[in-house]
């Protein structure tokens, strides 16, 4: 079955089966391929089949028609063939038996999980993390720079606070 597919690479296409051996495309309401775009005029183009093929005809449309990106007045389609009318684009596809809807997915047989006895572990396995593991151990010298500092920063603070409380004498 011959099909003509309308934004065919949007997930709101189209698809329009030819089913007949005139099938007229333009904007105006009496077409049986009706496309609703100001690019398109009233009467568009023409699909006519003669024989197993299918010929598209411009009917001296404003914006014009393209067939894989050559404007065309008059051609015959294959199936695959990108089509645009005016802005909108379309693709002429033939759908076969082998094309068509695919066979459904037999049943999925159920799984049975069962844990495993022993593990696959190696056994020299180390912690892959990058970064070092950490040490629970208190460091003496790391602990007496700590407080060091912080004496420090006591003193500072205290010499500050000294220096703001005195007031300046005046010599008279």
């Amino acid at each position: 079955m011959w099909k003509l597919v309308l934004a065919p690479w949007s997930p709101n296409q189209v698809v329009h089966e030819i089913t007949g051996k005139v099938v007229t495309i333009g904007r105006a309401a009496d077409n049986l391929v009706q496309i609703d775009d100001p690019s398109i005029s009233s009467r568009h183009a023409q699909l006519h089949q003669a024989g197993e093929s299918f010929h598209l005809q411009d009917l001296g449309s404003a914006n014009g028609t393209r067939v894989n990106g050559e404007a065309v007045t008059s051609v015959v389609l294959h199936a695959g063939d990108r089509i645009t009318f005016g802005k909108v684009e379309g693709s002429f596809e033939h759908e076969t038996a082998e094309t068509a809807a695919p066979s459904p997915v037999p049943p999925e047989a159920e799984a049975i999980a069962i844990p495993a006895e022993v593990s696959t572990r190696p056994a020299d396995f180390a912690n892959a993390s990058p970064f070092p593991k950490r040490r629970n151990e208190k460091d003496p010298v790391r602990t007496a720079l700590f407080a060091a500092a912080a004496i420090a920063i006591l003193a500072l603070l205290a010499s500050l606070l000294a220096l703001a409380q005195m007031r300046p004498t005046v010599i008279p």
